[in-house]
């Protein structure tokens, strides 16, 4: 593990640690959530039964190439309203008590991250990831799209293509498939495989066969 990595990593639990030793406190004044029951979630993805179906229609190829993909082809957190852009957006619609500047800038609030059971209190330890990662995507078929379609996929807030997590494990997901990563918290796993099939169904695009027989697998327990 290089130096910058380990200083990743022990920095990444250190913050862990400290919230873990905060965490009776804070739920004690009612700033920290307890369960994500009570926090604001992306739209809703189809049912299993619905996203076995929409699995079935999805075309099988081998992923392409990552030849010529860079993420300004899929210009994200575009302007919402106002000084709002998606980031902001969707801080304040999966957080709980969150507080905007003048600007929209998350400063206060808290956010459950459903990938790991972790909850912040802090915008900047949340990332918001893209549930098929744009890179996914360029090699499924958006590297035929526009960038105007790029923009949308990217942006997309009317589907469960974007959600607020983790940093550091939505850095371990990177642009990988459910083949080679799913979320730590397996109590997720059925809503994570519905979320991607979705996305991945209405955007028409490709799904590998070792994703596919991963999504299949997953689906059988929901």
């Amino acid at each position: 593990m290089s130096r910058h990595a380990f200083a990743r990593t022990a920095s990444f639990y250190a913050r862990r640690a400290a919230v873990a030793a905060g965490a009776t406190t804070l739920a004690a004044v009612g700033l920290l959530a307890t369960s994500s029951s009570a926090v604001a979630a992306p739209p809703p993805p189809v049912d299993a039964s619905a996203a076995r179906t929409y699995l079935a229609a999805l075309t099988v190829q081998a992923e392409g190439t990552s030849d010529g993909y860079s993420r300004e082809k899929f210009p994200h957190w575009s302007t919402q309203s106002g000084a709002c852009n998606t980031r902001e957006v969707v801080l304040k619609r999966d957080g709980r008590n969150v507080q905007q500047d003048s600007k929209c800038a998350a400063v206060s609030g808290s956010w459950y991250s459903e990938f790991d059971g972790a909850t912040w209190t802090a915008a900047s330890d949340v990332d918001i990831d893209h549930m098929v990662p744009l890179a996914e995507a360029w090699r499924s078929g958006a590297r035929n799209w526009t960038t105007a379609d790029r923009q949308a996929f990217a942006n997309d807030l009317a589907r469960p293509q974007l959600i607020a997590v983790t940093d550091n494990v939505n850095q371990a997901k990177g642009d990988k498939d459910p083949a080679r990563w799913l979320p730590p918290r397996t109590a997720y796993t059925c809503t994570y495989v519905r979320m991607w099939v979705h996305v991945k169904h209405h955007w028409k695009l490709s799904v590998d066969q070792a994703e596919k027989t991963a999504l299949q697998g997953a689906l059988k327990n929901c």
